[in-house]
């Protein structure tokens, strides 16, 4: 069994961490079920395993946490939905990789139910929408922004962090970072894209999704 758990009001990020050690602790000992956490944090940012200090543009904009995930720096804030995914991938696979692109999907397929077409693009993590209302680049290509960020970390194959959904942020709130290490691109949230989605409606999006990606073991 899968537990869900959706969290109340804005959670601490510390108090976040800690609870997923101890939770993934637990799984990983079968003393505990997998679980699915949805919460929200306060405007903070995160500096992954492969952060750079100069994607840290404003500094003293927000507080900053080391997350020891993979990635680089992401924002965390009001109006985004964080899901923290605590799932055993020892019994799903042992394949990191595979893990990693099935959140890909799991994330595509809940835009999918808003009409929202993600996808994922070599070399840039995280998922992407083409945006239409934009100008062509010089090249004649579509303007692409980022719409979820993913990044997770193992402990005795248990995986905690996840993924995190924009669907009404404050996306100026992005501009004290280098979202993910990468300049090029921008980012854009449900509502940004003229969808008047709320935060309930994406997460009875992700539960559905969620079985079809990852069946019960």
């Amino acid at each position: 069994m899968v537990e869900w758990i959706i969290a109340d009001g804005l959670t601490c990020y510390e108090t976040a961490v800690a609870f997923m050690e101890e939770r993934a602790a637990a799984i990983a000992q079968n003393r505990a079920d997998e679980l699915i956490w949805l919460v929200e944090h306060p405007p903070l940012y995160t500096a992954g395993t492969s952060a750079k200090i100069q994607d840290l543009t404003d500094p003293d904009r927000f507080p900053v946490y080391e997350a020891k995930r993979g990635g680089q720096y992401t924002y965390h804030g009001p109006g985004q939905r964080v899901v923290y995914v605590m799932l055993d991938v020892g019994k799903r696979g042992r394949d990191v990789r595979r893990f990693v692109h099935d959140l890909e999907r799991w994330v595509i397929a809940t835009l999918d139910q808003f009409n929202v077409k993600g996808e994922i693009r070599a070399g840039r993590v995280g998922v992407w929408v083409e945006r239409d209302d934009k100008p062509l680049s010089a090249t004649g290509a579509k303007p692409e922004d980022k719409i979820a960020a993913i990044g997770i970390r193992l402990r005795r194959w248990v995986s905690f962090h996840g993924i995190s959904i924009n669907v009404e942020p404050d996306l100026d709130h992005f501009s004290g970072i280098v979202p993910c290490g990468i300049s090029q691109h921008g980012v854009t949230s449900l509502v940004d894209l003229g969808l008047p989605v709320t935060m309930p409606d994406v997460d009875v999006a992700l539960r559905k999704s969620f079985e079809t990606i990852f069946p019960e073991q």
